[in-house]
């Protein structure tokens, strides 16, 4: 396949449209400040619903399921971030060279073969 082809595959395939959606999310989401936001420990729940759980602070508890997971400081530097890797990602998929070798890199491989693909 050749740079043509594969643009004209991202037009048309379905295929190809959930890679890019796959790739965009990889690059510009999973790989971003929520990494530092998904570190720590995770509470267990014997109910599996979380109903059990409650987070304790000096004002008060708060059932974990009305628990805010990060506050508009650290919102606001993910958003920054994404926004960030989605603008250098489309300057990439829009400049003829990388964009073209971005294309035929995603009509040879999946690149999250383990994900959902989308729907």
């Amino acid at each position: 396949m050749n740079k043509d082809d594969a643009v004209k595959a991202l037009i048309t395939d379905p295929v190809m449209q959930q890679r890019l959606a796959k790739y965009l999310v990889l690059k510009c989401f999973r790989n971003s400040a929520l990494e530092d936001l998904h570190t720590g420990m995770v509470p267990d729940s014997k109910t599996g619903d979380y109903t059990d759980v409650v987070v304790y602070t000096p004002f008060g508890q708060i059932p974990w399921n009305e628990l805010s997971r990060f506050d508009n400081s650290e919102m606001k530097a993910l958003m920054v971030d994404v926004v960030n890797k989605t603008y250098h990602l489309i300057q990439e998929l829009f400049d003829e060279e990388r964009g073209g070798n971005l294309l035929l890199q995603l009509a040879a491989k999946d690149p999250a073969p383990d994900w959902e693909d989308p729907k």
